[in-house]
């Protein structure tokens, strides 16, 4: 089934629901809030509107499960081998603070695990986007993809962790300096919203991504294939392994995403 995909297809569709993402983003729009208190915009649900009908149109024998589409019960899902996994705008907080660090999430899982991820930056017209065995690259608009990796660190650089802009809490601060003792160097401190950060680790950017927080499937599943993809990881912070998918509970662990 995977190689029937044609990436570059979904990284159209990533890009025309950016696009609608950015003309509501520049206009006046209200926020709403969901019963979990996150904020929900017309601008997520124009986009997941474009993706859901995009993927069913193009991939009709996949079923798609989104953070804004009617929830799926697990009873179905268990049954899945293939579905694509989506947040049609991640970082909706930083789209209502008008920052540009949000996101459109597109990712396809196999079983348990992502095998093609799509991670547009609408604000900054860039691309991430990966696939089992092919690759992960970057895209500016208008410029030839770059793959991933493309920095390395030096022994004497610092080392680059990233902090969630609204999830830096205690725990985060003692993984923190357990890191300054472990590796003996000075901290340089990344902040950024939404999957950037998995983008960051990706490009080579950032060393260490420490999630000590909720996050849901859907915000992660499209940067793991990228950063994987690109020779990094995301290891479940108690068991050490790699973040499954499609669980009953499709809230993640907490996990630490690293450079290899």
């Amino acid at each position: 089934m995977l190689n029937k995909i044609d990436i570059q297809k979904i990284n159209s569709i990533a890009k025309k629901a950016g696009d609608e993402i950015i003309k509501i983003y520049q206009q006046n729009f209200e926020v709403d809030y969901k019963d979990d208190n996150s904020p929900l915009t017309k601008a997520d649900l124009k986009s997941n509107e474009i993706i859901t009908e995009s993927l069913e149109s193009l991939y009709p024998e996949i079923p798609v499960l989104s953070e804004e589409s009617k929830k799926v019960s697990y009873d179905i899902r268990k049954d899945w081998k293939y579905f694509w996994l989506i947040d049609p705008l991640d970082g909706t907080k930083e789209f209502v603070k008008r920052n540009g660090e949000f996101t459109v999430n597109i990712a396809l899982i196999w079983k348990d695990a992502p095998v093609l991820g799509v991670i547009y930056a609408p604000v900054h017209k860039i691309l991430y986007y990966a696939q089992k065995e092919k690759g992960a690259f970057k895209q500016k608009e208008n410029k030839k993809p770059q793959r991933l990796p493309i920095y390395k660190q030096t022994k004497d650089d610092a080392l680059k962790v990233i902090v969630s802009k609204s999830h830096y809490n205690q725990k985060t601060k003692d993984f923190v300096n357990n890191l300054k003792n472990e590796y003996k160097k000075t901290i340089e401190f990344i902040r950024v919203g939404s999957s950037l950060k998995l983008c960051l680790i990706a490009e080579g950017k950032a060393d260490i991504y420490p999630r000590l927080a909720p996050t849901m499937e859907w915000d992660i599943a499209a940067g793991q294939a990228i950063v994987e993809q690109a020779g990094g990881e995301i290891l479940n912070f108690k068991t050490k392994k790699p973040l499954r998918y499609n669980e009953e509970n499709l809230c993640n662990s907490y996990f630490i995403s690293k450079k290899k």
